[in-house]
Protein backbone atom coordinates (compact mmCIF):
# COMPACT_ATOMS: atom_id res chain seq x y z
CA UNK A 1 0.00 0.00 0.00
CA UNK A 2 1.24 3.57 -0.71
CA UNK A 3 0.81 6.22 1.80
CA UNK A 4 -1.82 8.51 0.48
CA UNK A 5 0.35 11.39 1.55
CA UNK A 6 2.84 10.25 -1.56
CA UNK A 7 0.85 8.83 -3.66
CA UNK A 8 1.44 10.44 -7.15
CA UNK A 9 -1.47 12.11 -8.96
CA UNK A 10 -2.77 10.27 -12.28
CA UNK A 11 -4.54 11.62 -14.81
CA UNK A 12 -7.26 9.53 -17.33
CA UNK A 13 -8.95 10.59 -20.36
CA UNK A 14 -12.99 10.00 -20.21
CA UNK A 15 -15.44 9.70 -22.99
CA UNK A 16 -16.85 13.61 -22.20
CA UNK A 17 -13.19 14.96 -23.36
CA UNK A 18 -12.94 15.61 -19.77
CA UNK A 19 -8.87 14.63 -18.33
CA UNK A 20 -9.52 13.75 -14.53
CA UNK A 21 -6.97 13.53 -11.93
CA UNK A 22 -6.80 11.35 -9.49
CA UNK A 23 -5.09 9.08 -6.86
CA UNK A 24 -5.38 5.38 -5.39
CA UNK A 25 -3.58 3.28 -2.63
CA UNK A 26 -4.34 0.09 -1.30
CA UNK A 27 -5.93 -3.16 -3.15
CA UNK A 28 -8.66 -5.32 -3.36
CA UNK A 29 -12.59 -4.21 -4.17
CA UNK A 30 -12.95 -0.30 -5.09
CA UNK A 31 -13.79 2.64 -2.70
CA UNK A 32 -14.17 5.54 -4.76
CA UNK A 33 -14.73 8.77 -2.35
CA UNK A 34 -16.42 12.23 -3.45
CA UNK A 35 -15.41 15.00 -1.87
CA UNK A 36 -16.35 18.52 -0.32
CA UNK A 37 -17.04 21.79 -1.32
CA UNK A 38 -13.53 23.79 -2.87
CA UNK A 39 -11.83 20.58 -1.98
CA UNK A 40 -9.18 19.00 -4.01
CA UNK A 41 -7.16 15.58 -3.66
CA UNK A 42 -5.07 17.03 -0.87
CA UNK A 43 -7.83 18.32 1.12
CA UNK A 44 -8.26 14.86 1.99
CA UNK A 45 -6.76 13.38 5.53
CA UNK A 46 -4.07 10.88 4.62
CA UNK A 47 -4.90 9.07 7.82
CA UNK A 48 -8.49 8.21 7.03
CA UNK A 49 -7.39 7.46 3.09
CA UNK A 50 -4.97 4.74 4.73
CA UNK A 51 -6.63 3.07 7.40
CA UNK A 52 -9.63 2.70 4.17
CA UNK A 53 -6.83 1.46 1.96
CA UNK A 54 -5.93 -1.03 4.65
CA UNK A 55 -8.68 -3.51 3.05
CA UNK A 56 -9.60 -1.71 -0.18
CA UNK A 57 -8.69 -0.05 -3.04
CA UNK A 58 -9.42 3.53 -2.69
CA UNK A 59 -9.63 6.17 -5.56
CA UNK A 60 -9.79 9.96 -4.75
CA UNK A 61 -10.39 12.40 -7.50
CA UNK A 62 -11.30 16.20 -9.08
CA UNK A 63 -14.41 16.23 -10.63
CA UNK A 64 -14.79 18.22 -13.66
CA UNK A 65 -13.19 21.68 -13.07
CA UNK A 66 -11.30 21.03 -10.14
CA UNK A 67 -7.98 21.10 -9.04
CA UNK A 68 -6.41 19.87 -12.17
CA UNK A 69 -8.99 18.34 -13.79
CA UNK A 70 -9.93 19.88 -16.98
CA UNK A 71 -13.37 21.28 -17.96
CA UNK A 72 -15.45 23.49 -16.05
CA UNK A 73 -17.16 22.79 -13.03
CA UNK A 74 -20.92 22.62 -13.48
CA UNK A 75 -23.64 24.20 -11.29
CA UNK A 76 -25.58 21.28 -10.97
CA UNK A 77 -25.75 18.26 -9.14
CA UNK A 78 -27.01 15.81 -10.97
CA UNK A 79 -24.37 17.07 -13.69
CA UNK A 80 -21.63 16.38 -11.27
CA UNK A 81 -22.84 13.06 -10.89
CA UNK A 82 -22.74 12.37 -14.78
CA UNK A 83 -19.29 13.62 -14.56
CA UNK A 84 -18.44 11.04 -11.83
CA UNK A 85 -19.76 8.39 -14.10
CA UNK A 86 -17.46 9.21 -17.25
CA UNK A 87 -14.41 9.32 -14.81
CA UNK A 88 -15.70 5.53 -13.36
CA UNK A 89 -16.29 4.84 -16.94
CA UNK A 90 -12.78 5.38 -17.92
CA UNK A 91 -10.98 3.39 -15.03
CA UNK A 92 -13.44 1.10 -16.49
CA UNK A 93 -15.02 0.40 -12.76
CA UNK A 94 -18.59 -1.23 -13.42
CA UNK A 95 -18.92 -1.82 -9.37
CA UNK A 96 -17.86 -0.06 -6.54
CA UNK A 97 -18.67 1.15 -2.90
CA UNK A 98 -18.76 4.47 -2.81
CA UNK A 99 -18.39 7.63 -0.21
CA UNK A 100 -19.11 11.15 -0.44
CA UNK A 101 -18.61 13.45 1.92
CA UNK A 102 -20.71 16.81 2.10
CA UNK A 103 -21.40 17.94 -0.91
CA UNK A 104 -19.77 14.85 -2.18
CA UNK A 105 -22.65 13.05 -0.81
CA UNK A 106 -24.97 14.84 -2.34
CA UNK A 107 -23.17 13.14 -5.52
CA UNK A 108 -23.42 10.03 -4.14
CA UNK A 109 -26.70 10.09 -3.89
CA UNK A 110 -27.64 10.70 -7.39
CA UNK A 111 -25.46 8.16 -8.55
CA UNK A 112 -26.72 5.61 -7.16
CA UNK A 113 -30.27 6.51 -8.48
CA UNK A 114 -28.89 7.49 -11.89
CA UNK A 115 -27.01 4.11 -12.16
CA UNK A 116 -28.24 1.93 -9.25
CA UNK A 117 -26.35 -1.59 -10.41
CA UNK A 118 -22.76 0.14 -10.04
CA UNK A 119 -23.05 0.95 -6.43
CA UNK A 120 -22.81 -1.91 -3.79
CA UNK A 121 -22.61 -0.33 -0.88
CA UNK A 122 -22.51 3.53 0.37
CA UNK A 123 -21.31 5.76 2.68
CA UNK A 124 -22.60 9.26 3.38
CA UNK A 125 -21.31 11.61 5.46
CA UNK A 126 -22.25 15.01 6.50
CA UNK A 127 -25.11 14.31 4.63
CA UNK A 128 -29.12 15.47 3.58
CA UNK A 129 -31.68 14.83 1.14
CA UNK A 130 -32.42 17.02 -1.81
CA UNK A 131 -35.19 19.47 -0.56
CA UNK A 132 -35.17 19.39 3.12
CA UNK A 133 -36.45 22.26 4.66
CA UNK A 134 -33.67 24.25 6.01
CA UNK A 135 -30.93 23.48 4.23
CA UNK A 136 -31.39 26.42 1.45
CA UNK A 137 -27.72 27.72 1.50
CA UNK A 138 -25.38 28.31 4.72
CA UNK A 139 -25.21 30.68 7.65
CA UNK A 140 -23.66 33.48 7.20
CA UNK A 141 -20.85 32.22 9.85
CA UNK A 142 -20.42 29.00 7.62
CA UNK A 143 -20.38 30.67 4.54
CA UNK A 144 -17.99 33.87 5.94
CA UNK A 145 -15.43 31.20 6.80
CA UNK A 146 -15.38 28.85 3.72
CA UNK A 147 -17.22 30.59 0.91
CA UNK A 148 -14.70 33.74 0.82
CA UNK A 149 -11.98 33.87 -1.90
CA UNK A 150 -9.13 33.02 0.73
CA UNK A 151 -9.55 31.10 3.61
CA UNK A 152 -7.02 29.99 6.39
CA UNK A 153 -6.79 27.67 8.70
CA UNK A 154 -8.40 29.45 11.50
CA UNK A 155 -11.91 29.43 9.19
CA UNK A 156 -11.05 25.59 8.77
CA UNK A 157 -10.78 25.13 12.30
CA UNK A 158 -13.76 27.10 13.04
CA UNK A 159 -15.90 24.93 10.63
CA UNK A 160 -14.17 21.50 10.73
CA UNK A 161 -14.19 20.96 14.47
CA UNK A 162 -15.85 22.34 17.39
CA UNK A 163 -14.39 24.71 20.23
CA UNK A 164 -13.05 21.79 22.74
CA UNK A 165 -9.42 21.44 23.43
CA UNK A 166 -9.58 17.69 21.94
CA UNK A 167 -11.48 18.64 18.70
CA UNK A 168 -9.27 21.50 18.36
CA UNK A 169 -6.08 19.34 18.77
CA UNK A 170 -7.16 16.85 16.45
CA UNK A 171 -7.87 19.46 13.57
CA UNK A 172 -4.55 20.73 13.79
CA UNK A 173 -2.85 17.01 13.28
CA UNK A 174 -5.32 16.86 10.57
CA UNK A 175 -4.24 20.18 9.14
CA UNK A 176 -0.29 19.20 9.65
CA UNK A 177 -1.28 16.48 7.58
CA UNK A 178 -3.17 17.85 4.63
CA UNK A 179 -0.30 20.32 4.66
CA UNK A 180 2.70 18.16 5.00
CA UNK A 181 2.68 17.21 1.25
CA UNK A 182 4.51 19.95 -0.46
CA UNK A 183 6.05 18.10 -3.55
CA UNK A 184 3.59 17.10 -6.03
CA UNK A 185 0.63 18.86 -4.61
CA UNK A 186 -2.56 19.19 -6.25
CA UNK A 187 -3.26 22.89 -8.33
CA UNK A 188 -5.75 24.73 -5.86
CA UNK A 189 -9.41 24.83 -6.55
CA UNK A 190 -10.48 28.22 -8.85
CA UNK A 191 -13.23 30.61 -7.77
CA UNK A 192 -15.71 29.64 -11.07
CA UNK A 193 -14.91 26.44 -9.12
CA UNK A 194 -16.99 27.87 -5.72
CA UNK A 195 -19.10 29.35 -7.10
CA UNK A 196 -20.51 26.66 -9.34
CA UNK A 197 -20.84 24.58 -6.40
CA UNK A 198 -22.46 26.48 -3.97
CA UNK A 199 -25.07 27.48 -6.84
CA UNK A 200 -25.39 23.66 -7.04
CA UNK A 201 -25.59 23.14 -2.76
CA UNK A 202 -28.26 26.05 -2.93
CA UNK A 203 -30.38 24.11 -5.58
CA UNK A 204 -30.12 20.90 -3.56
CA UNK A 205 -31.02 22.80 -0.63
CA UNK A 206 -34.38 24.17 -2.24
CA UNK A 207 -37.83 23.06 0.13
CA UNK A 208 -39.35 20.52 -2.14
CA UNK A 209 -40.88 17.79 0.29
CA UNK A 210 -41.63 15.99 -3.05
CA UNK A 211 -38.15 15.41 -4.19
CA UNK A 212 -37.71 13.82 -0.76
CA UNK A 213 -39.26 10.58 -1.89
CA UNK A 214 -36.38 10.56 -4.67
CA UNK A 215 -33.98 8.78 -1.93
CA UNK A 216 -36.57 5.94 -1.20
CA UNK A 217 -35.12 4.85 -4.15
CA UNK A 218 -31.67 3.26 -3.07
CA UNK A 219 -32.39 0.31 -2.34
CA UNK A 220 -28.35 -0.64 -1.79
CA UNK A 221 -27.65 -1.20 2.08
CA UNK A 222 -26.38 2.93 3.13
CA UNK A 223 -24.22 4.09 6.24
CA UNK A 224 -25.22 7.67 7.42
CA UNK A 225 -22.86 9.58 9.57
CA UNK A 226 -22.18 13.17 10.55
CA UNK A 227 -20.74 14.66 13.90
CA UNK A 228 -23.17 15.82 16.78
CA UNK A 229 -21.92 19.55 16.05
CA UNK A 230 -21.91 20.07 12.53
CA UNK A 231 -22.59 23.46 11.41
CA UNK A 232 -22.77 23.18 8.10
CA UNK A 233 -25.05 20.37 7.55
CA UNK A 234 -26.96 19.83 11.03
CA UNK A 235 -27.13 16.29 12.54
CA UNK A 236 -31.07 16.36 12.01
CA UNK A 237 -30.42 16.06 8.39
CA UNK A 238 -28.69 12.85 8.81
CA UNK A 239 -31.49 11.45 10.71
CA UNK A 240 -33.61 12.53 8.26
CA UNK A 241 -32.18 10.97 4.99
CA UNK A 242 -31.26 7.75 7.08
CA UNK A 243 -35.25 7.73 7.73
CA UNK A 244 -35.52 8.25 4.32
CA UNK A 245 -33.28 5.53 2.79
CA UNK A 246 -35.08 1.74 3.00
CA UNK A 247 -31.91 0.40 4.21
CA UNK A 248 -30.13 2.66 5.97
CA UNK A 249 -27.57 3.21 9.15
CA UNK A 250 -26.89 6.13 10.92
CA UNK A 251 -24.03 6.94 12.89
CA UNK A 252 -23.27 10.54 14.98
CA UNK A 253 -19.65 10.83 16.57
CA UNK A 254 -19.19 12.86 19.68
CA UNK A 255 -17.54 16.04 19.92
CA UNK A 256 -17.09 16.62 16.15
CA UNK A 257 -18.42 18.97 13.18
CA UNK A 258 -18.17 19.05 10.07
CA UNK A 259 -14.67 17.00 9.74
CA UNK A 260 -16.18 14.55 12.46
CA UNK A 261 -14.72 11.47 9.79
CA UNK A 262 -11.10 13.25 10.01
CA UNK A 263 -10.88 13.77 13.64
CA UNK A 264 -12.26 10.03 14.54
CA UNK A 265 -10.38 8.88 11.48
CA UNK A 266 -9.34 5.39 13.40
CA UNK A 267 -13.38 4.71 14.36
CA UNK A 268 -14.79 6.26 10.97
CA UNK A 269 -12.52 3.85 9.21
CA UNK A 270 -13.55 0.75 11.22
CA UNK A 271 -16.71 1.55 11.14
CA UNK A 272 -17.03 1.87 7.13
CA UNK A 273 -15.24 -1.16 6.65
CA UNK A 274 -17.27 -3.24 8.59
CA UNK A 275 -20.06 -1.77 6.76
CA UNK A 276 -19.05 -2.84 3.76
CA UNK A 277 -18.24 -6.42 4.83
Amino acid sequence: MVDYASAPNLMVAAANGIEYAYRETGSGEPLVLLQHFRGNLDNWDSALINALAADRRVITFDNTGVGATTGTTPASVAAMAHDALAFLDALEITRTDVLGFSLGSFVAQEIALIRPDLVRRLVLASAAPQGAAGMHGWSPEVIGAVGKPQTGPADYLGVFFTDTEESLSAGKGVLGRIYGRTVDRDQETTWQTRQAQYDAICDWGVPDHARLERVSGISVPVLVANGDRDPMILPRYTHLLGGLIPDAQVVIYPDAAHGFLFQHHERFADDVLKFLK
